[in-house]
């Protein structure tokens, strides 16, 4: 993976809505509307997720998630998660 091309030493909590999910391979993901903006948020792969106790289920359009990751360094927009929560129930995900 590019994983290099993530800020590691720049870590980023963000909090909102989730707008659309994606539950696939190779990573699925969540466009998560913050006050500021909205963010694409990687995830892990769908495997990991499940096997972690994040079922699809979870990743719905208005449901609040948090998560804690790195900014791309160069797409503004996108970050790439290490931990999400959602219903008060921490997920890592690497």
């Amino acid at each position: 993976h590019g994983w290099s091309e993530y800020l590691a030493n720049q870590p980023v909590q963000l909090s909102g809505k989730i707008d659309k999910a994606g539950y696939e391979h190779p990573h699925g993901y969540v466009e998560l509307r913050t006050a500021g903006k909205t963010w694409h948020v990687v995830l892990a792969p769908p495997s990991r997720m499940e096997a972690r106790g994040l079922l699809r289920e979870k990743l719905v359009s208005g449901r609040r998630a948090t998560v804690y990751g790195y900014p791309h360094r160069t797409k503004g927009d996108e970050l790439r998660a290490e931990r999400i929560v959602i219903d008060g129930k921490t997920t890592e995900l690497r």
